[in-house]
Protein backbone atom coordinates (compact mmCIF):
# COMPACT_ATOMS: atom_id res chain seq x y z
CA UNK A 1 0.00 0.00 0.00
CA UNK A 2 1.66 3.64 -0.88
CA UNK A 3 2.15 6.11 1.58
CA UNK A 4 -1.01 8.12 1.36
CA UNK A 5 0.01 12.58 0.45
CA UNK A 6 0.71 14.51 2.81
CA UNK A 7 -2.66 16.45 4.45
CA UNK A 8 -3.19 20.42 3.57
CA UNK A 9 -2.11 22.10 6.47
CA UNK A 10 -4.55 23.66 8.64
CA UNK A 11 -4.74 27.47 9.73
CA UNK A 12 -2.58 28.43 12.26
CA UNK A 13 -4.37 27.39 15.83
CA UNK A 14 -7.43 24.93 14.35
CA UNK A 15 -6.49 22.02 17.02
CA UNK A 16 -6.90 24.32 19.99
CA UNK A 17 -10.41 25.98 18.14
CA UNK A 18 -11.16 22.50 17.11
CA UNK A 19 -10.55 21.51 20.79
CA UNK A 20 -12.60 24.76 21.91
CA UNK A 21 -15.46 23.94 19.77
CA UNK A 22 -16.27 20.31 20.59
CA UNK A 23 -16.01 21.42 24.29
CA UNK A 24 -18.93 24.15 23.90
CA UNK A 25 -20.57 22.04 21.81
CA UNK A 26 -20.26 19.34 23.99
CA UNK A 27 -21.25 21.28 27.19
CA UNK A 28 -24.44 21.85 25.50
CA UNK A 29 -25.64 18.56 24.37
CA UNK A 30 -25.07 17.11 27.49
CA UNK A 31 -25.89 20.25 30.03
CA UNK A 32 -29.52 19.54 27.79
CA UNK A 33 -29.30 16.20 27.89
CA UNK A 34 -29.02 15.72 32.11
CA UNK A 35 -31.17 18.50 33.13
CA UNK A 36 -33.85 16.45 31.78
CA UNK A 37 -32.05 13.57 33.59
CA UNK A 38 -32.83 15.83 36.75
CA UNK A 39 -35.71 16.35 35.75
CA UNK A 40 -36.59 12.77 34.84
CA UNK A 41 -35.95 11.94 38.10
CA UNK A 42 -37.07 14.35 40.23
CA UNK A 43 -39.67 16.55 38.55
CA UNK A 44 -41.18 14.96 35.52
CA UNK A 45 -43.35 11.73 37.45
CA UNK A 46 -45.76 14.77 38.70
CA UNK A 47 -45.96 17.29 35.98
CA UNK A 48 -46.22 14.80 32.88
CA UNK A 49 -47.48 11.31 34.75
CA UNK A 50 -50.34 10.24 36.55
CA UNK A 51 -49.44 10.99 40.23
CA UNK A 52 -51.73 8.70 41.97
CA UNK A 53 -49.37 5.41 41.29
CA UNK A 54 -45.76 7.30 42.20
CA UNK A 55 -43.92 4.17 41.58
CA UNK A 56 -45.39 3.72 37.66
CA UNK A 57 -44.92 7.65 37.05
CA UNK A 58 -41.19 7.42 38.46
CA UNK A 59 -40.43 4.04 35.73
CA UNK A 60 -42.27 6.09 32.82
CA UNK A 61 -40.48 9.14 33.64
CA UNK A 62 -37.07 7.33 33.74
CA UNK A 63 -38.08 5.07 30.36
CA UNK A 64 -38.05 8.86 28.60
CA UNK A 65 -34.97 9.31 29.59
CA UNK A 66 -34.00 6.45 28.03
CA UNK A 67 -36.27 6.66 24.64
CA UNK A 68 -33.76 9.12 23.25
CA UNK A 69 -31.04 6.32 23.59
CA UNK A 70 -33.07 5.06 21.32
CA UNK A 71 -33.67 7.33 19.11
CA UNK A 72 -29.65 7.59 19.09
CA UNK A 73 -28.57 4.77 16.62
CA UNK A 74 -31.23 5.75 13.68
CA UNK A 75 -29.74 9.63 13.66
CA UNK A 76 -26.23 7.70 13.92
CA UNK A 77 -26.55 6.02 10.61
CA UNK A 78 -27.73 9.18 9.30
CA UNK A 79 -25.81 11.85 10.33
CA UNK A 80 -22.73 9.69 10.04
CA UNK A 81 -23.61 9.12 6.46
CA UNK A 82 -24.12 12.82 5.95
CA UNK A 83 -20.45 13.66 7.86
CA UNK A 84 -18.41 10.97 5.88
CA UNK A 85 -19.78 12.65 2.78
CA UNK A 86 -20.22 16.52 2.96
CA UNK A 87 -17.78 16.74 6.24
CA UNK A 88 -17.54 17.35 10.02
CA UNK A 89 -18.14 21.16 10.49
CA UNK A 90 -21.78 20.51 9.07
CA UNK A 91 -22.95 17.68 11.01
CA UNK A 92 -21.53 19.93 14.28
CA UNK A 93 -23.54 22.96 13.17
CA UNK A 94 -26.73 20.84 12.60
CA UNK A 95 -27.03 19.19 16.32
CA UNK A 96 -25.96 22.02 18.17
CA UNK A 97 -29.17 23.85 16.58
CA UNK A 98 -31.34 20.70 17.07
CA UNK A 99 -30.29 19.94 20.81
CA UNK A 100 -30.62 23.78 21.97
CA UNK A 101 -34.23 24.23 19.79
CA UNK A 102 -35.33 20.57 21.30
CA UNK A 103 -34.55 21.24 24.74
CA UNK A 104 -36.01 25.11 24.79
CA UNK A 105 -38.84 23.49 23.16
CA UNK A 106 -39.35 21.46 26.59
CA UNK A 107 -39.24 24.34 28.75
CA UNK A 108 -42.26 25.26 26.98
CA UNK A 109 -44.50 22.17 27.21
CA UNK A 110 -47.65 21.82 28.84
CA UNK A 111 -48.17 19.37 32.10
CA UNK A 112 -50.64 16.55 31.93
CA UNK A 113 -53.10 18.89 34.21
CA UNK A 114 -53.49 21.02 31.06
CA UNK A 115 -53.71 19.21 28.48
CA UNK A 116 -53.71 15.51 29.65
CA UNK A 117 -52.31 12.41 27.88
CA UNK A 118 -50.95 14.82 25.26
CA UNK A 119 -48.22 16.29 27.30
CA UNK A 120 -45.93 13.16 27.94
CA UNK A 121 -45.99 12.72 24.28
CA UNK A 122 -44.62 15.81 23.56
CA UNK A 123 -42.55 15.19 26.05
CA UNK A 124 -41.00 12.26 24.16
CA UNK A 125 -41.56 13.62 20.79
CA UNK A 126 -38.94 16.49 22.14
CA UNK A 127 -36.63 13.94 23.55
CA UNK A 128 -36.22 11.98 20.39
CA UNK A 129 -35.14 15.00 18.73
CA UNK A 130 -32.83 15.82 21.87
CA UNK A 131 -31.77 11.54 21.16
CA UNK A 132 -30.64 12.64 16.86
CA UNK A 133 -29.13 15.69 17.70
CA UNK A 134 -26.78 13.62 20.56
CA UNK A 135 -26.06 10.80 17.57
CA UNK A 136 -23.34 13.27 15.85
CA UNK A 137 -22.71 15.57 18.43
CA UNK A 138 -19.45 13.12 19.93
CA UNK A 139 -18.62 11.37 16.63
CA UNK A 140 -18.26 14.72 14.45
CA UNK A 141 -16.42 16.74 17.34
CA UNK A 142 -13.94 13.60 18.20
CA UNK A 143 -13.56 13.39 14.51
CA UNK A 144 -12.82 16.84 14.11
CA UNK A 145 -10.73 17.55 16.90
CA UNK A 146 -8.74 14.00 15.92
CA UNK A 147 -8.43 15.29 13.00
CA UNK A 148 -7.09 18.76 13.25
CA UNK A 149 -4.83 17.16 16.79
CA UNK A 150 -1.06 16.71 15.85
CA UNK A 151 -0.56 13.20 15.69
CA UNK A 152 1.33 13.10 19.16
CA UNK A 153 -1.30 14.53 21.07
CA UNK A 154 -4.74 13.37 19.43
CA UNK A 155 -5.85 11.55 23.50
CA UNK A 156 -5.35 14.96 24.72
CA UNK A 157 -6.99 17.13 22.48
CA UNK A 158 -10.04 14.83 21.59
CA UNK A 159 -10.75 15.05 25.48
CA UNK A 160 -11.94 18.24 25.20
CA UNK A 161 -14.99 16.72 23.81
CA UNK A 162 -15.55 14.41 26.73
CA UNK A 163 -14.49 17.77 29.59
CA UNK A 164 -17.06 19.30 27.11
CA UNK A 165 -19.51 16.57 28.15
CA UNK A 166 -18.88 16.66 31.68
CA UNK A 167 -18.55 20.57 32.32
CA UNK A 168 -22.39 19.94 30.31
CA UNK A 169 -23.26 17.96 33.67
CA UNK A 170 -22.10 20.36 35.66
CA UNK A 171 -23.79 23.20 34.77
CA UNK A 172 -26.58 21.25 34.63
CA UNK A 173 -26.45 20.08 38.22
CA UNK A 174 -25.30 23.55 39.67
CA UNK A 175 -28.17 25.12 37.75
CA UNK A 176 -30.87 22.54 39.37
CA UNK A 177 -29.69 22.92 42.72
CA UNK A 178 -31.21 26.56 43.37
CA UNK A 179 -34.29 25.15 40.97
CA UNK A 180 -34.62 22.18 43.35
CA UNK A 181 -34.33 24.16 46.75
CA UNK A 182 -37.71 25.72 45.49
CA UNK A 183 -41.17 25.17 47.22
CA UNK A 184 -42.94 22.18 45.63
CA UNK A 185 -45.48 24.05 44.00
CA UNK A 186 -43.00 26.77 42.36
CA UNK A 187 -41.16 23.94 40.98
CA UNK A 188 -43.58 21.99 39.54
CA UNK A 189 -45.33 24.65 37.87
CA UNK A 190 -42.62 27.19 36.66
CA UNK A 191 -39.19 26.51 38.23
CA UNK A 192 -38.45 23.08 37.09
CA UNK A 193 -38.46 25.49 33.24
CA UNK A 194 -35.74 27.49 33.76
CA UNK A 195 -33.28 25.85 33.09
CA UNK A 196 -34.23 24.17 29.87
CA UNK A 197 -34.84 27.86 28.15
CA UNK A 198 -31.00 28.94 29.57
CA UNK A 199 -30.22 26.46 27.15
CA UNK A 200 -30.44 29.45 24.02
CA UNK A 201 -27.85 31.15 25.42
CA UNK A 202 -25.03 28.48 25.09
CA UNK A 203 -26.71 27.44 21.70
CA UNK A 204 -25.95 31.08 20.33
CA UNK A 205 -22.18 31.34 21.50
CA UNK A 206 -21.11 27.66 20.06
CA UNK A 207 -22.97 28.15 17.23
CA UNK A 208 -20.61 31.23 16.53
CA UNK A 209 -17.78 29.29 17.30
CA UNK A 210 -18.40 26.12 14.97
CA UNK A 211 -19.64 28.23 11.86
CA UNK A 212 -16.21 29.86 11.76
CA UNK A 213 -14.48 26.05 12.28
CA UNK A 214 -12.48 25.07 9.12
CA UNK A 215 -12.58 21.50 7.85
CA UNK A 216 -10.44 18.88 8.36
CA UNK A 217 -6.88 18.43 6.80
CA UNK A 218 -7.99 14.93 6.77
CA UNK A 219 -11.22 15.62 4.69
CA UNK A 220 -10.13 17.86 2.88
CA UNK A 221 -7.04 15.37 1.67
CA UNK A 222 -9.56 12.27 1.84
CA UNK A 223 -11.88 14.95 -1.04
CA UNK A 224 -9.47 15.78 -2.76
CA UNK A 225 -7.98 12.27 -3.63
CA UNK A 226 -8.48 10.04 -6.54
CA UNK A 227 -10.69 8.15 -5.09
CA UNK A 228 -12.92 11.17 -3.59
CA UNK A 229 -14.84 10.16 -0.13
CA UNK A 230 -16.82 7.13 -0.24
CA UNK A 231 -20.44 6.97 -1.97
CA UNK A 232 -22.16 4.66 1.05
CA UNK A 233 -19.98 5.39 3.86
CA UNK A 234 -22.49 2.52 5.53
CA UNK A 235 -21.14 0.11 3.35
CA UNK A 236 -17.80 0.25 3.33
CA UNK A 237 -17.64 0.27 7.43
CA UNK A 238 -19.55 -2.82 7.53
CA UNK A 239 -17.44 -4.71 4.66
CA UNK A 240 -14.33 -3.46 5.93
CA UNK A 241 -14.25 -2.42 9.58
CA UNK A 242 -17.16 -4.66 10.99
CA UNK A 243 -14.91 -5.95 13.87
CA UNK A 244 -13.83 -2.22 14.87
CA UNK A 245 -17.71 -1.61 15.17
CA UNK A 246 -18.46 -4.49 17.33
CA UNK A 247 -15.47 -3.36 19.46
CA UNK A 248 -16.72 0.40 19.48
CA UNK A 249 -20.67 -1.41 20.23
CA UNK A 250 -19.03 -2.85 23.09
CA UNK A 251 -16.57 -0.10 24.35
CA UNK A 252 -19.52 2.27 24.93
CA UNK A 253 -21.27 -0.14 27.33
CA UNK A 254 -19.21 1.40 29.63
CA UNK A 255 -21.34 4.76 29.76
CA UNK A 256 -24.02 2.72 31.30
CA UNK A 257 -21.94 3.65 34.59
CA UNK A 258 -22.73 7.39 34.02
CA UNK A 259 -26.56 6.59 33.65
CA UNK A 260 -26.73 4.84 36.50
CA UNK A 261 -25.09 7.11 38.37
CA UNK A 262 -26.77 10.11 37.21
CA UNK A 263 -30.04 9.16 37.00
CA UNK A 264 -31.24 6.03 38.85
CA UNK A 265 -28.74 6.64 42.05
CA UNK A 266 -30.22 10.08 42.56
CA UNK A 267 -34.13 8.75 42.13
CA UNK A 268 -32.71 5.84 44.43
CA UNK A 269 -31.03 8.01 47.10
CA UNK A 270 -34.23 10.69 47.53
CA UNK A 271 -36.94 7.82 47.41
CA UNK A 272 -38.36 6.80 50.12
CA UNK A 273 -36.21 3.73 51.11
CA UNK A 274 -33.17 5.50 51.75
CA UNK A 275 -34.16 9.36 52.26
CA UNK A 276 -31.52 11.65 51.59
CA UNK A 277 -31.58 15.13 50.76
CA UNK A 278 -32.07 15.81 46.47
CA UNK A 279 -29.71 19.32 47.24
CA UNK A 280 -27.30 17.03 48.58
CA UNK A 281 -27.32 14.30 46.08
CA UNK A 282 -27.14 17.18 43.49
CA UNK A 283 -23.83 18.19 44.78
CA UNK A 284 -22.45 14.65 44.68
CA UNK A 285 -22.90 15.25 41.01
CA UNK A 286 -21.56 18.45 41.43
CA UNK A 287 -18.50 17.63 43.27
CA UNK A 288 -17.51 14.73 41.11
CA UNK A 289 -18.02 16.38 37.83
CA UNK A 290 -15.47 19.01 38.92
CA UNK A 291 -13.03 16.31 39.95
CA UNK A 292 -13.42 14.49 36.63
CA UNK A 293 -13.00 18.50 35.03
CA UNK A 294 -9.32 17.90 35.89
CA UNK A 295 -8.72 13.85 35.76
CA UNK A 296 -10.10 13.93 32.43
CA UNK A 297 -6.65 16.06 30.58
CA UNK A 298 -4.65 13.94 32.95
CA UNK A 299 -5.84 10.68 31.78
CA UNK A 300 -5.52 11.77 28.48
CA UNK A 301 -1.91 13.19 28.78
CA UNK A 302 -1.32 9.71 30.44
CA UNK A 303 -2.76 7.73 27.34
CA UNK A 304 -0.21 9.67 24.62
CA UNK A 305 2.34 8.54 26.53
CA UNK A 306 1.60 4.90 27.61
CA UNK A 307 -1.22 4.19 25.12
CA UNK A 308 -5.26 3.87 24.66
CA UNK A 309 -5.96 0.59 25.99
CA UNK A 310 -4.58 0.16 29.52
CA UNK A 311 -5.69 3.89 30.21
CA UNK A 312 -9.67 2.73 28.53
CA UNK A 313 -9.30 -0.84 31.12
CA UNK A 314 -8.83 1.02 34.01
CA UNK A 315 -11.42 3.05 33.75
CA UNK A 316 -13.74 0.22 32.47
CA UNK A 317 -13.01 -2.36 34.94
CA UNK A 318 -12.66 0.46 38.34
CA UNK A 319 -15.89 1.80 37.28
CA UNK A 320 -17.39 -2.28 37.70
CA UNK A 321 -16.13 -2.14 41.25
CA UNK A 322 -16.25 1.11 42.51
CA UNK A 323 -20.39 1.27 41.74
CA UNK A 324 -21.08 -1.35 44.27
CA UNK A 325 -19.48 0.96 47.00
CA UNK A 326 -20.84 3.81 45.65
CA UNK A 327 -24.98 2.49 45.88
CA UNK A 328 -23.73 0.81 49.08
CA UNK A 329 -22.77 4.47 50.63
CA UNK A 330 -26.01 5.53 49.31
CA UNK A 331 -27.95 2.58 51.58
CA UNK A 332 -26.20 3.72 54.25
CA UNK A 333 -27.51 6.78 54.31
CA UNK A 334 -23.58 8.84 55.08
CA UNK A 335 -23.41 11.84 53.32
CA UNK A 336 -19.63 11.21 53.70
CA UNK A 337 -19.39 8.08 52.38
CA UNK A 338 -21.68 8.97 49.51
CA UNK A 339 -19.75 11.81 48.50
CA UNK A 340 -16.41 9.65 49.03
CA UNK A 341 -17.22 7.30 46.87
CA UNK A 342 -18.90 9.18 44.24
CA UNK A 343 -16.34 11.14 43.41
CA UNK A 344 -14.10 8.32 43.34
CA UNK A 345 -15.82 6.47 41.48
CA UNK A 346 -17.30 8.69 38.51
CA UNK A 347 -14.98 11.79 38.92
CA UNK A 348 -11.24 9.75 39.09
CA UNK A 349 -12.06 6.12 38.05
CA UNK A 350 -14.81 6.83 35.45
CA UNK A 351 -12.79 9.82 33.55
CA UNK A 352 -10.49 7.17 32.67
CA UNK A 353 -12.13 6.32 30.14
CA UNK A 354 -14.04 8.72 29.35
CA UNK A 355 -11.31 10.61 28.48
CA UNK A 356 -9.29 8.23 26.21
CA UNK A 357 -12.14 6.94 24.44
CA UNK A 358 -12.74 9.53 21.55
CA UNK A 359 -9.31 9.06 20.60
CA UNK A 360 -9.46 4.86 21.30
CA UNK A 361 -13.08 4.79 18.99
CA UNK A 362 -11.89 7.15 16.30
CA UNK A 363 -8.36 5.76 15.88
CA UNK A 364 -9.92 2.66 14.69
CA UNK A 365 -11.22 3.76 11.69
CA UNK A 366 -9.82 5.80 8.39
CA UNK A 367 -10.84 9.05 7.43
CA UNK A 368 -13.14 7.54 4.98
CA UNK A 369 -15.91 5.91 7.17
CA UNK A 370 -14.28 8.08 10.90
CA UNK A 371 -17.56 9.77 11.82
CA UNK A 372 -20.20 6.45 10.72
CA UNK A 373 -17.98 4.12 12.61
CA UNK A 374 -17.87 6.44 15.95
CA UNK A 375 -21.75 7.62 15.64
CA UNK A 376 -23.11 4.10 14.49
CA UNK A 377 -21.37 2.19 17.63
CA UNK A 378 -21.04 4.52 19.99
CA UNK A 379 -24.10 4.93 19.54
CA UNK A 380 -26.02 1.17 19.86
CA UNK A 381 -23.78 1.07 23.08
CA UNK A 382 -25.25 4.54 24.46
CA UNK A 383 -28.83 2.84 23.88
CA UNK A 384 -28.29 0.10 25.88
CA UNK A 385 -26.39 2.58 28.49
CA UNK A 386 -29.89 4.81 28.19
CA UNK A 387 -32.25 2.03 28.86
CA UNK A 388 -30.25 1.08 31.58
CA UNK A 389 -31.72 3.34 33.88
CA UNK A 390 -35.08 1.74 33.07
CA UNK A 391 -33.78 -1.82 33.49
CA UNK A 392 -32.25 -0.65 36.87
CA UNK A 393 -35.40 0.28 38.18
CA UNK A 394 -37.02 -2.87 37.82
CA UNK A 395 -34.56 -4.68 39.21
CA UNK A 396 -34.36 -3.30 42.38
CA UNK A 397 -37.57 -4.15 42.89
CA UNK A 398 -40.96 -3.12 44.09
CA UNK A 399 -39.60 -0.88 46.69
CA UNK A 400 -36.69 0.31 44.53
CA UNK A 401 -34.45 -0.74 47.30
CA UNK A 402 -32.09 -3.79 46.07
CA UNK A 403 -28.85 -1.61 45.55
CA UNK A 404 -26.74 -4.89 44.98
CA UNK A 405 -28.71 -5.99 41.84
CA UNK A 406 -28.40 -2.81 40.22
CA UNK A 407 -24.49 -2.45 40.86
CA UNK A 408 -24.32 -6.43 39.54
CA UNK A 409 -26.04 -5.30 36.88
CA UNK A 410 -23.59 -2.47 36.27
CA UNK A 411 -20.78 -4.53 36.22
CA UNK A 412 -22.21 -6.75 34.30
CA UNK A 413 -22.69 -3.95 31.20
CA UNK A 414 -18.65 -3.13 32.04
CA UNK A 415 -17.29 -6.30 30.97
CA UNK A 416 -17.91 -6.21 27.07
CA UNK A 417 -16.21 -2.79 27.45
CA UNK A 418 -13.33 -4.65 29.46
CA UNK A 419 -13.08 -7.24 26.22
CA UNK A 420 -13.44 -4.74 23.36
CA UNK A 421 -10.20 -3.06 25.01
CA UNK A 422 -8.52 -6.38 25.39
CA UNK A 423 -9.01 -7.34 21.95
CA UNK A 424 -8.18 -3.95 20.68
CA UNK A 425 -4.93 -2.90 18.72
CA UNK A 426 -2.94 -0.13 20.21
CA UNK A 427 -2.93 3.22 17.82
CA UNK A 428 -0.69 5.67 20.11
CA UNK A 429 2.06 5.57 17.52
CA UNK A 430 0.28 5.46 14.02
CA UNK A 431 0.36 8.59 11.87
CA UNK A 432 -2.91 9.96 11.89
CA UNK A 433 -3.17 9.70 8.15
CA UNK A 434 -2.69 5.78 8.23
CA UNK A 435 -4.92 5.41 11.09
CA UNK A 436 -7.48 2.26 10.02
CA UNK A 437 -6.29 1.73 6.52
CA UNK A 438 -5.25 -1.87 6.59
CA UNK A 439 -8.22 -2.71 4.86
CA UNK A 440 -8.16 -0.38 2.20
CA UNK A 441 -6.95 -2.35 -0.40
CA UNK A 442 -9.73 -4.39 -0.38
CA UNK A 443 -12.07 -1.34 -1.26
CA UNK A 444 -13.74 -1.81 -4.41
CA UNK A 445 -13.73 1.40 -7.12
CA UNK A 446 -17.71 0.99 -6.93
CA UNK A 447 -17.60 2.63 -3.49
CA UNK A 448 -16.01 5.87 -3.56
CA UNK A 449 -16.59 8.87 -6.23
CA UNK A 450 -15.41 12.49 -5.60
CA UNK A 451 -17.10 14.81 -3.59
CA UNK A 452 -20.12 16.79 -5.33
CA UNK A 453 -20.83 14.04 -7.92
Amino acid sequence: MSVPAAPPRAPQGQPRKAALAAWIGSALEYYDFFIYGSAAALVFPKVFFDESDPANATLLSLATFGVAYAARPVGAFFLGHVGDRLGRRRIMVFTLVLMGLSTFLIGCLPSRDQVGSLAPVLLVLCRVLQGISAAGEQASAGSMTLEHAPAHRRAYFTSFTLSGTQAGQLLATLVFLPIAALPEDQLLSWGWRIPFWLSVVVAVVGYVIRRTLHETPEFSRQSAASEGVARLPLVVLLRDHWADVLRVIGGALVASVSTIFTVWALSYATSDAVGMDRSAMLWVGALANVVALGAIPLWARLADRIGRRPVFLTGAAGSALLMFGYLWAISTGSYPLTFVFGILAFGVVYSAANAVWPAFYGEMFPTRVRLSGMAIGTQIGFAVAGFAVTFAAQIAGPDGADWFAVALFTAALCVPPVIAGITARETRKVPTELLGERRTEAAGAEDVRPVGV
